[in-house]
């Protein structure tokens, strides 16, 4: 998967998360931005040196399409092991905004647990981590995870907790 930057004038006020640190920002209608990354669904930009996560929802202001997430119901019952492949795939959708490799890749991910709440109905339970403790965009990836998966049909509920033990390390990689 190639990606090649590109510098776009941002056309209006957008939301955004400052990279590494987490905290929310507005990127201003007007500024240059450069896309240095567009996976998962959201965008790495950088503005005046400093780099930003916006979500693809406000794909708009910077020239490109939102995209959209597939919520498509399987043929049949919803079962287990339907919520948990969906689970590991929509995983594989949440990308570090500094490093273009997903966090299932990545090895953040320690545990994916499906339980069944009633007919067609489940919680799914996630372990992860992060590169390192004190990456401030911790609580983002983790809502985002959890975000994509409350879209999984017949998911009510989902708990996703940042663990430190084991700590990651490059050999998790896959």
């Amino acid at each position: 998967m190639s990606f090649e930057r590109e510098e776009v004038v941002v056309s209006r006020d957008i939301p955004a998360v400052s990279v590494p640190y987490g905290a929310p920002v507005t990127i201003e209608a007007g500024c240059v931005a450069l896309i240095t990354q567009k996976l998962g669904g959201s965008y790495t930009v950088m503005v005046d040196g400093n780099l930003y996560r916006v979500d693809g929802q406000d794909a708009d202001a910077l020239g490109h399409e939102p995209e959209e997430v597939e919520n498509t119901r399987p043929e049949g019952p919803i079962t287990a092991q339907y919520v948990q492949d969906e689970a590991w795939e929509r995983l594989s959708t949440c990308y570090d905004p500094e490093i273009p490799v997903d966090i299932v890749n990545l090895g953040l991910v320690y545990r994916c647990e499906v339980i069944e709440t009633g007919p067609e109905t489940f919680n799914i339970e996630v372990d992860m981590t992060l590169t390192a403790p004190g990456c401030g965009m911790g609580p983002f990836i983790a809502d985002e995870a959890r975000g994509k998966l409350l879209t999984i049909p017949g998911v009510d509920e989902v708990a996703v907790d940042l663990v430190w033990d084991p700590p990651w390390s490059r050999e998790m990689i896959s």
